[in-house]
C-alpha cells in the first residue's frame, strides 16, 4: 500500500466545528463487510448492531486542559505552552510545545500567575521544549484545571471555552492524559450506554493517551518507512479476561475508536486473545496488515492520508472504506472530531 492510495478531498463545509446536541443525534454510517451494503442511521441505532454476550471496548482516557498562556519573565512577552506529556512526576518535568518558539530559550521562566511558573531546561525541536514547573502533585493539577484550556484540533479556529471541557470529552472519560480527543466515543450518552448494558453487552475500558501525533500526517509514500509517535496505554486485567472469555464463546469484540485497536493489537498473545499490560506503543497498523482482536469498529471520519484512516482499512477493504467516504461526502455527513460516526460490522 502507498500513501497516495489514502488521499481524498473533503469540502470545508463538512468539517464539524461544534458537537451535536444531544450527542447521540449524530449520524452513523454502517458498513457491512459481508454484504457490501452502506446505510446511514442515527448514532443511537448503534445498539442494533450489538448482541448479547458481545464486548464493547472503550478508551477511557480523559483530555486535560493542556494549553496554558503565560508571560516570559522580564520581557513580559506572551507565550503559549502546550503540555504534551509528563516526563518526571517527582520533579514535574514536561515535554511541551511553545509559541512563539523564537522567544523561548533555555533558562527562561514563563509565569502563568503569581504562583505558578515553569523554567525551560532543554530544547527538543524548533518548537519543542522541556520545562520544569515549580509545583507538583495535587496543587499543580488544580492550577491546570483552573488556568488551562482544552486543546481543540488545529482546524477549529476559535478560543476554547469552558463548555469544550465537557463536549470535547467522552462521558466515560476517567484517566487523565490525552491532548487529542478519543472522538469515536463522543456520541455516546449515559442513557445509550445504559441501554447497551441492559441488552447484555459488556462494556470494558482500556486507556490510551492520545498525543498530537494523531494529527501528524504520513509524509512518505512507502508506508513501511513511517514511524509513529509513542503513546502510553494500559489494559486492565479484568478487561483482558472479559475479552478472552468472549473470544472463547465466539462472541464479537467491538472497538470504540482506532486507539482501542492500537492498544489491543499491542497486547495480543495468540490468535485473538490479549494480555493485561501497560507501557508505550508506537504500533502502526495499515494494509496489508489485518486487525486480529476486533470484529467491529465504531470510529469517526478521519483525515486524508492519516494513520487512523489506514487502520480502518485494515479491518475491511480499502476500496470499501473509500467508497463509504465518497458516499458520506455526497450525503453531507460531518467530518472529524465533532462530526458524525461510521461503524464497520
Amino acid at each position: 500500500m502507498k500513501l497516495s492510495q489514502f488521499k481524498y478531498a473533503v469540502p470545508k463545509n463538512l468539517i464539524a466545528k461544534a458537537p451535536k446536541s444531544p450527542r447521540d443525534s449524530a449520524k452513523l454510517m454502517v458498513m457491512n463487510k459481508e454484504t457490501g451494503d452502506i446505510e446511514t442511521k442515527k448514532f443511537k441505532n448503534v445498539i442494533d448492531y450489538l448482541n448479547e454476550g458481545d464486548v464493547m471496548v472503550v478508551n477511557d482516557s480523559k483530555v486535560f486542559p493542556a494549553v496554558l498562556t503565560g508571560t516570559k519573565e522580564k520581557t513580559r512577552a506572551k507565550i503559549e505552552v502546550f503540555l504534551l506529556r509528563q516526563l518526571s512526576k517527582d520533579e514535574n518535568i514536561w515535554d511541551v510545545v511553545v509559541d512563539p518558539a523564537r522567544k523561548v530559550r533555555i533558562g527562561n521562566r514563563i509565569f502563568f500567575n503569581k504562583n505558578l511558573f515553569c523554567e525551560v531546561i532543554d530544547n527538543t525541536t524548533s518548537r519543542g521544549r522541556i520545562v520544569r514547573f515549580n509545583y507538583n502533585k495535587d496543587d499543580f493539577k488544580k492550577y491546570i484545571e483552573k488556568l488551562g484550556k482544552t486543546p481543540l484540533p488545529f482546524y477549529i479556529k476559535r478560543e476554547a471555552t469552558e463548555k469544550d471541557k465537557d463536549s470535547y470529552q467522552t462521558v466515560y472519560a476517567k484517566n487523565v492524559g490525552s491532548v487529542a480527543g478519543p472522538y469515536a466515543g463522543f456520541c455516546f450518552t449515559n442513557e445509550l450506554l445504559t441501554a447497551i448494558k441492559k441488552k447484555g453487552i459488556k462494556i470494558v475500558p482500556v486507556t490510551l493517551h492520545i498525543g498530537l501525533g494523531t494529527y501528524r500526517l504520513v509524509e512518505v509514500e512507502d508506508l513501511s518507512k513511517h514511524r509513529m509517535d509513542s503513546e502510553y496505554y494500559e489494559i486492565p486485567k479484568e478487561t483482558a479476561e472479559t475479552i478472552n472469555y468472549a473470544v472463547e464463546k465466539k462472541k464479537k469484540i467491538i472497538a470504540v475508536g482506532t486507539s482501542v485497536i492500537k492498544a489491543l493489537e499491542t497486547s495480543v498473545i495468540t490468535g485473538k486473545k490479549v494480555r493485561a499490560s501497560s507501557g508505550w506503543t508506537d504500533k502502526f497498523i495499515h494494509p496489508p496488515n489485518t486487525v486480529r482482536v476486533v470484529d467491529k469498529l465504531i470510529t469517526g471520519f478521519h483525515w486524508p492520508q492519516s494513520t487512523m484512516l489506514m487502520l480502518v482499512c485494515s479491518i475491511t477493504e480499502r476500496d470499501f472504506v473509500m467508497k463509504a467516504y465518497k458516499k458520506a461526502i455526497k450525503d453531507k455527513l460531518r467530518f472529524y472530531d465533532y462530526g458524525d460516526m461510521m461503524m464497520v460490522v
